[in-house]
């Protein structure tokens, strides 16, 4: 047992547990995208017309989508569609602009004549990785290529597989994109990175895709900026004896029915509401058309855990700090304000995940594999730098000087000492033995 659940050792029953791990042996995946990598950065185009051709069966002449047809596929969406979409660009925009108004310059006198500061700058050119899949997922365009326009980035690009539907091309360029490339996979990855003679090199790439995707950005990383790494989705439902099972069962294979290798479960303080969602998920299981998909992950994966009271509950979820959690309890905002480990937060059964999946305005974009631990998910603050800077007069030099000198002096770090003495006027004194040379003295200032 992990030593994190140590402490809730004998507090709660596994109704039912996982058959599979989350974690997998990644090792070929490894080799096979690090000779992705090597080959797209020494080759090119060329490279990426070959990967194209062999994993997505797709002979890629024009890499780069043309202003026509990214006309013609917004024109080809149904009106619903392109209404809808607009609705959750809207709706992600108006949130964006909200956090961005949070992040704000700084300038500080932090001591007399030692003026300290932040600017915000945003990141000059970002590679959004826009996913396949089975389905179109006109939602995903919209989560990294909005709040990016939104913070100011000077050029965003778009990437997805060239046999993606059509409507996703309708979705990058409504959401802002300024170039949209058909390259998917790890070979998109690896062109983002370092460029190629069609695709620009950027500075940081957002965005999920799968295993080969996920393993070019942990590699990449450095040469450019990620987002971070994101394994299969995850759902938790955490909940008492006032939940409902029917509407926790639909919660839950509605997220499964993304991947056969989606982590759902619930955690709850009442044994017969467990036993009634299990029962319920297979119900529910019998005439639900993605069955062949949420069935596999909800064998493999899904998980109902009993546990003793409120308090091993908050313990548990802050366990497992899953990437969407669910608060079904008779106070959920109470609930909620007790725990701190999650990628987004989903107070009382009216607040779905599918609404933040589409178009409420929160992103989608969000921390997997308990990294809700130490992250949270994208947002506008994701494609700014809070850069610091500083400035002194004379009395600041007078005030920090001195101590620089004799730390420096201490480390026997003689080229910093002199830099640090340089700008102190011949009429400061500096006290104490501080290595070789002469030393100005200054007397010690105020707060030293």
């Amino acid at each position: 047992m992990s030593s994190r659940l140590e402490s809730l050792k004998g507090k709660f029953t596994q109704i039912k547990k996982p058959t599979r791990g989350a974690v997998s042996d990644s090792a070929p995946v490894e080799k096979t995208v690090r000779d992705i990598i090597a080959n797209v950065r020494e080759r090119g185009d060329a490279a990426v017309r070959e990967y194209s051709l062999a994993f997505d069966k797709a002979d890629v002449t024009n890499f780069e989508v043309n202003e026509e047809e990214k006309q013609k596929a917004v024109t080809d969406l149904d009106p619903q569609t392109r209404e809808d979409t607009e609705f959750a660009i809207a709706n992600v925009r108006r949130f964006a602009e909200a956090q961005l108004g949070t992040i704000l310059p700084l300038e500080i006198e932090s001591l007399p004549g030692v003026h300290l500061g932040h600017r915000v700058i945003p990141i000059e050119t970002i590679g959004c990785y826009v996913p396949g899949g089975r389905y179109p997922l006109l939602s995903a365009p919209v989560m990294t290529i909005v709040p990016a326009k939104v913070a100011g980035c000077d050029k965003v690009i778009a990437c997805l597989p060239p046999n993606a539907h059509s409507a996703m091309i309708a979705g990058c360029h409504l959401a802002g994109a300024d170039r949209i490339f058909r390259v998917g996979g790890a070979q998109a990855i690896a062109a983002m990175a370092y460029g190629t003679e069609t695709i620009p090199a950027v500075d940081k790439i957002v965005g999920p895709g799968n295993a080969f995707v996920n393993e070019a950005k942990r590699q990449v990383f450095g040469q450019v900026g990620i987002d971070q790494l994101a394994g299969p989705s995850e759902i938790f439902i955490i909940a008492d004896e006032t939940g409902n099972a029917a509407t926790i069962a639909t919660d839950l294979l509605a997220q499964a029915e993304h991947d056969v290798r989606t982590r759902v479960g619930v955690v709850t303080t009442d044994r017969k509401l467990a036993e009634d969602v299990l029962k319920e998920v297979e119900k529910q299981l019998e005439d639900l058309p993605t069955a062949p998909v949420a069935g596999v992950a909800w064998k493999d994966y899904g998980e109902i855990t009993v546990v003793e009271n409120e308090e091993t509950m908050i313990k548990y979820a802050d366990y497992i700090a899953t990437e969407h959690l669910q608060v079904h309890t008779r106070d959920p905002q109470a609930t909620a304000k007790k725990i701190r480990n999650y990628g987004s937060l989903f107070i009382g059964e009216l607040a779905s995940v599918v609404y933040s999946d589409k178009c409420c305005g929160t992103n989608h974009t969000l921390p997997t594999m308990a990294a809700g631990r130490y992250t949270g998910g994208l947002w506008v603050g994701s494609y700014v730098k809070i850069a610091t800077h500083q400035w002194l007069d004379e009395r600041g030099v007078a005030a920090v000087a001195p101590a620089a000198v004799r730390q420096s002096a201490t480390e026997k770090l003689e080229g910093h000492r002199r830099a640090a003495e340089l700008r102190l006027s011949p009429t400061q004194t500096c006290r104490g033995d501080l290595g070789s040379g002469p030393i100005k003295g200054v007397p010690l200032t105020a707060g030293l």
